[in-house]
């Protein structure tokens, strides 16, 4: 969609007294009602509005009025800009709030603060629109009705829109740092795991089972070694 030119009733005001442009045309580039146009060539409005040359701010050619002089339905086109004005951002002040729901923005305070940790307090001004003490307070539970107060969603009281909401959540999630190698808790791969090294006390229990094992013959050689020794003495005795 073609922009509107700079000063587009001014704008108007030039291209009806000084060139032989339709109502039309001039309306659909300007950007302006037909009627409109009509009323200020009748001196019915836009009284007192100095002209505005189109050629002279480069916003139209002559040559692109000339064949719009001869062609009626021809639509005139804005010339390319040689200087891109960049556009001013806005910045948003904090919500306005109706007075029937200021009372419950202590509610929805406390229920961001629990269940949205990682909002700045700047995003919950923006959100409910409320004060920077006012959320201290309320996070030290030395607000004034603290005793009284009780978690609920902004959402579902009107103090702001769930698209808001969630813009501030995922904007907050961004700029949260990331975790650290310490503090992630991570398995180790089948390779380590599965290693001789990593299996203690698999190995301490077989050593300690053939340890006892060996104890025992030991202990059965030497019974049957003692018996064969008396065996043979009572032998040497008859």
């Amino acid at each position: 969609m073609q922009e509107a030119p700079l000063m587009p009733k001014a704008t108007a005001v030039w291209l009806v007294e000084n060139t032989a442009l339709s109502f039309d045309q001039i309306a659909e580039f300007c950007k302006l009602h037909p009627l409109e146009i009509k009323a200020i060539a009748d001196g019915d409005s836009a009284q007192g509005i100095k002209g505005l040359d189109p050629i002279q701010t480069g916003q139209l050619t002559r040559e692109e009025i000339e064949q719009g002089e001869q062609n009626k339905t021809r639509r005139l086109h804005l010339a390319d800009r040689k200087v891109r004005v960049p556009e001013q951002k806005t910045k948003r002040g904090p919500r306005y709030t109706p007075v029937s729901r200021r009372q419950d923005r202590p509610n929805a305070i406390l229920w961001l603060l629990r269940n949205h940790a990682e909002l700045k307090d700047s995003q919950i001004m923006r959100l409910v629109g409320t004060t920077k003490s006012t959320i201290q307070s309320i996070r030290e539970r030395s607000h004034w009705n603290a005793a009284n107060l009780s978690p609920l969603d902004p959402v579902t009281l009107g103090l702001c829109s769930q698209i808001d909401l969630d813009m501030q959540v995922a904007k907050a999630a961004k700029e949260k740092p990331a975790p650290s190698d310490h503090d992630r808790v991570t398995l180790l791969p089948a390779s380590v795991t599965t290693a001789p090294d990593h299996e203690p006390v698999y190995e301490d229990s077989r050593a300690a089972a053939a340890s006892a094992k060996s104890q025992e013959d030991a202990d059965v050689a030497s019974v049957f070694a003692k018996l064969k020794k008396i065996g043979g003495t009572k032998t040497e005795e008859e």
